[in-house]
This record gives C-alpha cells, sequence and structure tokens, in this order.
C-alpha cells in the first residue's frame, strides 16, 4: 500500500553510523537529570549532542558524492517516499531537529522535582511539566519544523491478535507475581506518599494511570519514534530505554528497581513497532500500573488487601 503523502518521510537509514554519537549524548542527559541529579551535567550532554549532531550533518552533506551512484532498492523506495513528502510540503528527517525535540521534552520534564507528591500543587506541577513535555515538541514539528515527525498513531495496525489478547492477560499475571515482592521487600514504596483515605488513594489512582499514559506519548511516540528514524530499531530502543528508566528511577522505582524497568521499557518499544498502535502500549502500560497502584495501596495500609497478595 502506497504511504499516504501526509505521512512523515521514512529516511535511508544505516546500521552504523556518526549520528548515534550525538544521539547518546542527548539521551546520557536523562540519567544526568533524574538519577545522579546533577542539572548542569544534563546541560553539558544536551549542549553537546546537538553540536555533535550539526557538525554530523554538515559533514554527511558534505561527503555527499556529485557524481552518479545508484543506489539499491530500498533506498531507491525511501528516497521515493522523501520526494513525494516534499512535493506537500513535509520536510525530510533531520538528525539535529530530532534531536532538538527530545531535548525540549527533558528541559520541560527537569524544570520539576519527580517525587511523587498527592496534593493539588504537585498534581498541577506535574500536568504542566509532563503535558508540555508532550505538547512543545509535537508543536515545533508540526507548525515550526513542519517535518511531521511525532504522531499518536491510536489504533495501529487493526485489530488485536490472539497473542496480543493473551499478552495482556500476562501482564497482570507477571505484575501480581513480581510487583508485590519489589515494592515490600525492598522498601521503595515508602517513595509513594501514604494513602490511607479514599481521597488519596482515589488521587493514586488517577496520578499512576496518567503518569503512565504520558510515559508511552513521550518515550514512546516522541523519543523512540523520533529516534527510529535515524537509527535501526535495537539502537533507537535501547536509547529510548535510557530517558525511560532515568524516568521512572526519580519517580520512584529504585533499589533493583531497573531490573523491571528496563526489561519493561525495551518490550514497549518492540511493542510499538510490530503493533504501530499506540492504544495497545497505552492498555499494556495501564493494567501494569493497575498492579503497580493495588500493590501501593496493600503496602500503605496492612490487611487491606493481603487476601489478593502473598507478600
Amino acid at each position: 500500500m502506497p504511504a499516504h503523502p501526509d505521512a512523515p518521510p521514512v529516511p535511508v537509514v544505516r546500521t552504523w553510523s556518526w549520528g548515534l554519537a550525538p544521539a547518546l549524548l542527548v539521551c546520557l542527559a536523562a540519567p544526568a537529570f533524574f538519577v545522579v541529579r546533577v542539572p548542569w551535567l544534563g546541560w553539558v550532554l544536551l549542549a553537546a549532542g546537538l553540536a555533535m549532531a550539526l557538525v554530523t550533518e554538515r559533514t554527511d552533506a558534505a561527503a555527499r558524492p556529485s557524481s552518479p551512484v545508484t543506489p539499491a532498492v530500498g533506498e531507491v523506495r525511501a528516497r521515493t517516499r522523501l520526494e513525494t513528502a516534499a512535493a506537500v510540503g513535509i520536510r525530510p528527517p533531520s538528525l539535529l531537529r530530532d534531536l532538538t525535540l527530545i531535548a525540549a521534552g527533558l528541559l520541560i520534564v527537569s524544570a520539576i522535582p519527580l517525587k511523587a507528591e498527592l496534593d493539588d500543587l504537585a498534581i498541577l506541577r506535574f500536568a504542566i511539566a509532563l503535558g508540555g513535555a508532550v505538547a512543545v515538541p509535537y508543536a515545533i514539528s508540526r507548525w515550526v519544523y513542519r517535518d511531521r515527525a511525532i504522531r499518536f498513531p491510536w489504533r495501529g495496525g487493526g485489530r488485536w491478535t490472539r497473542f496480543q489478547w493473551t499478552w495482556l492477560i500476562a501482564v497482570l499475571l507477571l505484575g501480581w507475581l513480581i510487583l508485590p515482592f519489589y515494592f515490600i521487600t525492598s522498601g521503595v514504596y515508602l517513595n509513594w506518599p501514604v494513602v490511607d483515605t479514599p481521597e488519596l488513594i482515589a488521587r493514586l489512582f488517577v496520578g499512576v494511570g496518567a503518569v503512565g499514559i504520558w510515559d508511552e506519548l513521550f518515550f514512546i511516540c516522541t523519543c523512540f519514534a523520533l529516534l527510529r528514524r535515524h537509527f535501526p530499531f535495537w539502537q533507537a530502543n535501547i536509547l529510548q530505554s535510557v530517558v525511560f528508566v532515568s524516568f521512572l528511577w526519580e519517580l520512584g522505582y529504585q533499589a533493583w528497581g531497573p531490573l523491571l524497568t528496563i526489561p519493561f521499557a525495551l518490550l514497549q518499544g518492540f511493542i510499538f513497532m510490530k503493533t504501530r498502535s499506540l492504544a495497545y502500549v497505552v492498555t499494556v502500560h495501564l493494567l501494569f500500573d493497575a498492579v503497580v497502584f493495588l500493590v501501593l495501596v496493600h503496602a500503605h495500609n496492612p490487611g487491606m488487601l493481603d487476601w489478593l497478595f502473598f507478600v
């Protein structure tokens, strides 16, 4: 099926390229902001990554052969899509532009503390910062860069398969088996506020779900999708997982949490690549977060949900 002319153009992706270095620097700003919490280090990494991306793009442009070279079939098809997109006003991919979008989102999120809190001011702070981290890169891509690099494909590739439905059940079972042991034995549940009233429990439920949806909008539909325009799947997926896991660390998934969050981030990138469905990756995340919510309530209220969990 031919691509819709409004679809983001697909570049010719090389297995290895110098562009991987600036992308890595930009993504490493995430652990600087959210793990070691040294803001100036994050700023330096972002600046270095963007400067290197600029140099890389100029070097690549200067190195392009002036004499005709017979391209491979895949390159011909990709370039045809680029030409079609250009004809309707969509700019071809640029590593520098795409990394500035990721950097903008990281800077916005890093402007607030990510400690989980449930008071009105904290909720407003999270809503503005996390919402801005998605909205600002999207707006820049859509109306400033005019490349439509960020999309939110809700339905993706059609109906869910039997395997996809089975995986949803598996997510619930795995969460039920693993998460209580992780949160309670490691003590990381203390990184979340005590929820011992109906109002606080309701706020926790909404907060956990809202952040889970945001995770997919920013880390998958923004960071991963932008990186995928320039790098093979496995490279883009590892890079987005660095950002994903760093955010979750400051949010509270500490101790041996990365042993859970790294596979989860990589799986979400893989699932999105296969399904092209934001609805599906959000559903997976919300089911996992539903178990997180129940475990937090259980940990802060001994006896309330003892019948549901073994720990």
